[in-house]
């Protein structure tokens, strides 16, 4: 990393904003409701919905809830790696992707974690098999908690699972 995207996120660079936590370009995340523990995530303010890497679906029907089984490779480039997924389904929306197609993608909630913040996040699962990043993080799931330091990289830290004990 470079000296600019190296600061540490109580830099004079980085001035903190009262209730809000500093993210930069690309910051690690976990996903605990999902037995994520690390992910590199985009912080992109220009999605307005967060996304999250699936290369496999199934949805299902239990007890009258609908719920999604979903299969992530939670490391870039490591199809080995495998972690199992299973959320209830919110919605199912329209997302128009940065290439300008529309697809229909089933969306859940989970426990977001970006250093010592925990808070749940709306998601719409796909497949960015083709993408650099397992995840985006969207300005919905960012507004009123973080500042944005688009110059800067893993402002936050590594994720503070322990707050979640």
């Amino acid at each position: 990393m470079s000296a600019k995207t190296d600061k540490s996120a109580n830099s004079p660079e980085y001035p903190a904003v009262e209730g809000r936590i500093n993210l930069g370009w690309r910051e690690w995340v976990a996903l605990p409701d999902l037995d994520i523990a690390r992910l590199k995530a985009k912080v992109d303010t220009g999605a307005r919905t967060s996304c999250l890497h699936t290369f496999r679906t199934e949805p299902y029907t239990h007890n009258g809830e609908r719920r999604v089984r979903f299969w992530v490779h939670p490391v870039q480039n490591n199809l080995h790696q495998v972690v199992e997924c299973d959320a209830l389904i919110l919605d199912e929306r329209n997302v128009c992707d940065s290439g300008g197609h529309r697809e229909l993608r089933l969306v859940i909630q989970t426990r977001l974690v970006i250093g010592d913040a925990v808070w749940p996040v709306e998601m719409t699962l796909t497949n960015r098999d083709s993408m650099r990043f397992r995840m985006l993080l969207g300005r919905t799931a960012m507004a009123g908690r973080s500042a944005v330091y688009p110059e800067a990289s893993y402002l936050a830290g590594e994720p503070a699972l322990r707050t979640l004990k």
